[in-house]
């Protein structure tokens, strides 16, 4: 039973609150689609019935199809007003659900009464077959339980109508065994309208898988997507793109050797600045500080790779190929500063201490890949730029500077088309954890 239900999609999936409203919003907007489209088929109904020539006696007693077609116009008009004006509750939908079917049902049953044939003449009618269009509009909405109403609704009232051919007139039930004579007469063949109720049902029962499974995919894209779209905000978009269409998932060992830029950005004297300081102000302080570093990395294609509290590790061409990767660098560099710049502008006016942003870049060979505990996966990079990196932004300190990179990484910048114009050479310095003398520069 719990197979069957889960085949015929009935069991309600959990899934997150934000999601299921935006699939609501989606039904709502199906479900006006479907009012819309009926409004369409009544159209045309009305459209037909109105300049083809009436085959009934002009001397008929009765004419009901104008009243039923105008009471589901109206119906039809006033639920497609209450969908643009409000959310439809679900037992509304199911009401209309019902109506839809109860007023085709109607109209067929009227049929007999307007051509003044016995009851038995309207059960031959065609318009049996607009009962498969109001069950297939119910799968816009991608909600089994109202096809299985629309079906089980349906074929409850041609049951109806059969039985009132077969009681309305106790002395002659119309009922025939031989085909011939049911096809050339107003004779019931109880066989042949068992026929079109199993029809009806089997038809209903094939929407209902069909919609039931789509609508299973439907929830996993959904949440897949919405997951993505938090998965972007926790990963580089471009390692976030990676995750979410790679033909294999993540796993621990996997990685790629890859030439690229590493930027460090650091807080200078961060402990100090922030001693005595309420937890909150600090992580608002932190906040700001990303907020406007982090825009600088994302603009010249840089991924951030990790925050470790005041300190932000960045890379250029890690994730993705960049032949432009360490130009990059040094022009995210120097917009960072400039950044930095404006932000202890607005501190000064607001009477804040100024904040010290240093920085430092060091490019080569790196391993990108994947690290940490089967439960626990990350991507990041690692090698010898990585360390390097790190040393130049605390060598800041020592030449009081506030951003550094190897002579050698700017010429490679200036190969990669960075003019190079704002930074001074620094010859033979020694920095602590680097062996011999080395060539650097500094962002004047």
């Amino acid at each position: 039973m719990h197979r069957l239900i889960a085949i015929l999609g009935l069991r309600r999936t959990r899934i997150p609150e934000r999601l299921d409203r935006a699939i609501r919003k989606q039904q709502d907007e199906s479900e006006r689609l479907i009012g819309w489209i009926q409004f369409a088929v009544l159209s045309m109904f009305g459209i037909l019935y109105a300049v083809s020539p009436k085959t009934f006696s002009p001397d008929a007693r009765f004419e009901p199809v104008p009243w039923v077609l105008a009471a589901y116009l109206g119906f039809t008009v006033l639920r497609l007003w209450l969908s643009y004006r409000r959310f439809l509750p679900g037992w509304f939908v199911a009401v209309s659900v019902v109506a839809d079917i109860l007023l085709l049902i109607g109209l067929i049953w009227s049929f007999h009464i307007q051509y003044a044939q016995p009851p038995s003449f309207y059960l031959k009618s065609p318009t049996v077959l607009y009962i498969f269009i109001f069950i297939a509009l119910r799968a816009l909405r991608f909600q089994t339980g109202y096809i299985l109403l629309a079906g089980v609704s349906a074929s409850a009232g041609w049951v109806a109508l059969v039985l009132y051919v077969i009681y309305s007139d106790p002395s002659d039930p119309m009922i025939t065994r031989d085909y011939i004579t049911y096809m050339t007469s107003n004779a019931v063949l109880i066989g042949a309208e068992m026929d079109k109720v199993i029809s009806i049902l089997m038809v209903t029962l094939i929407l209902v898988v069909a919609v039931g499974r789509a609508r299973s995919l439907l929830i996993r894209a959904v949440t897949d997507e919405a997951a993505a779209r938090s998965m972007a905000r926790f990963f580089p978009e471009a390692v976030a793109k990676r995750i979410a269409s790679g033909e294999k998932e993540a796993a621990l060992g996997q990685g790629v050797a890859r030439d690229a830029a590493i930027l460090t950005i650091d807080i200078r004297g961060f402990t100090p600045l922030t001693a005595g300081m309420d937890p909150g102000d600090m992580i608002r302080l932190i906040a700001e500080y990303h907020a406007r570093i982090v825009p600088v990395i994302r603009r010249h294609n840089g991924a951030v790779d990790k925050f470790l509290g005041d300190g932000i590790l960045a890379s250029f061409g890690a994730v993705d190929d960049n032949p432009q990767r360490v130009a990059d660098a040094f022009r995210a560099i120097r917009d960072i500063m400039a950044e930095a710049d404006t932000w202890n502008e607005a501190r000064r006016h607001e009477g804040a201490a100024p904040i010290g942003v240093n920085a430092a870049i060091a490019a080569g060979e790196i391993i990108f890949g994947v690290i940490g505990e089967e439960d626990r996966l990350e991507y990041t990079v690692m090698g010898d730029p990585v360390n390097l990196a790190a040393k130049l932004e605390k060598h800041n300190k020592t030449e009081h500077s506030r951003a550094l990179a190897m002579a050698s990484t700017l010429d490679r910048a200036i190969a990669e088309g960075f003019d190079g114009l704002d930074w001074e050479r620094l010859p033979a310095r020694r920095i602590d954890g680097a062996e011999g003398p080395v060539d650097l520069v500094t962002l004047i």
